[in-house]
């Protein structure tokens, strides 16, 4: 039966009040956004590489890995081994141990290539050419080597058409704008977030008592740092995890990898997105605790249960169908549901004391 209660009978403002105070916040909120938007779109470019480092870099080391796989392995098929003593000992493939005739910055000299001869073979053909005038080659010329400067508009074509592999591609002309303003779009939204986090919260805190806001300063910044750690583990720490097992098992059955950028933007951003919301858990652990749905004895008894529902989150919520990218979650997520156990326990040894004062 309805009681003719108004929902705003206990505040101090009107239906029409909120609604004023919500359009002004909002209003704030699309502003700071705006900004933010065209301080992106200025940097786009710059924010469009950074997102690209990590699919840049790996394509770099899985090239550099199957040269190393096709001289040390004759092994067929996929080997966890193999990419793991890659993962813990990876290659260098710093420009210090990059061959002779590694693409080099200058015009010129990427036109330009590194001959290699035996002085022994060289003298010897000439030699054999002219024995009139050339003598017989002789033997302490075996062990040394001559290095040729060559020259060709055509080592540039194949050193470009080389290079090329190593990047991410588009399918079609405006695929490279259509991204270039989505990623500005995402990072000035990422930029503006605390101040629409702010307008937001104002609007909320107008409604809410003084002992509610106490809550609020204490677990949003909480909230926040955890969000902002779950994207950085993920885009610093998985990723490239990630892509060298994909790009590995590319390699292994003989299969070259062509990164669509959108796809990848999409993919980049998606999956530390998923993983900023997936470690709020120790949060929504100690808010069911404090209406006390669950308590510490039923997070401790149930683990079991609890490394089952991680898992299988974990393998909802990231958007590959590989095994690598769901335990790279997996396993934070379990230290988190610990820490969601021990900050249970500490606010329930806080509980006296508070009530106390």
């Amino acid at each position: 039966m309805a009681t003719g209660k108004d929902l705003f009978d206990d505040s101090t403002m009107t239906f029409g009040e909120h609604l004023e105070i919500l359009r002004l916040h909002l209003i704030r909120a699309l502003l700071g956004l705006s900004v933010c938007v065209i301080f992106t779109l200025i940097y786009g470019e710059s924010l469009v590489r950074l997102i690209r480092e990590p699919v840049d870099q790996a394509l770099r080391r899985a090239n550099f890995v199957k040269v190393k796989v096709e001289v040390e392995d004759n092994v067929k098929g996929f080997s966890l081994w193999e990419w793991f003593k890659h993962q813990v000992f990876p290659p260098d493939t710093s420009d210090a141990n990059l061959p002779e005739n590694a693409p080099l910055v200058t015009p010129e000299a990427r036109r330009t290539i590194s001959l290699e001869l035996s002085a022994h073979e060289l003298a010897d053909q000439l030699h054999q050419a002219l024995p009139g005038t050339y003598p017989v080659a002789p033997d302490e010329l075996k062990e040394k080597k001559l290095i040729l400067k060559a020259q060709s508009e055509s080592f540039l074509q194949f050193r470009t058409g080389i290079e090329k592999i190593e990047r991410p591609v588009t399918f079609n002309v405006q695929e490279a704008f259509v991204t270039y303003m989505k990623v500005s779009f995402v990072a000035g939204l990422i930029l503006a977030s605390p101040w629409v986090f702010y307008q937001l919260w104002l609007f909320v805190a107008a409604g809410l008592y003084p002992h509610e806001r106490k809550y609020i300063y204490m677990y949003l910044p909480m909230s926040i740092g955890l969000f902002l750690g779950g994207v950085v583990f993920c885009f610093y720490a998985v990723l490239p995890v990630v892509l060298d097992f994909l790009l590995g098992f590319n390699a292994r059955i003989e299969l070259t990898a062509q990164i669509r950028i959108s796809e990848w933007i999409s993919f980049a951003i998606m999956l530390p997105l998923m993983f900023g919301l997936s470690f709020q858990l120790p949060l929504i652990m100690l808010f069911l605790a404090k209406i006390n749905l669950f308590t510490v004895q039923h997070y401790l008894a149930q683990w079991r249960i609890a490394v089952m529902v991680i898992a299988v989150l974990s393998m909802l919520l990231t958007p590959t169908p590989d095994p690598m990218t769901m335990l790279m979650m997996m396993i934070p997520l379990l230290m988190l549901y610990g820490l969601g156990i021990l900050l249970c326990i500490w606010t329930q040894a806080k509980t006296p004391v508070e009530i106390a004062t």
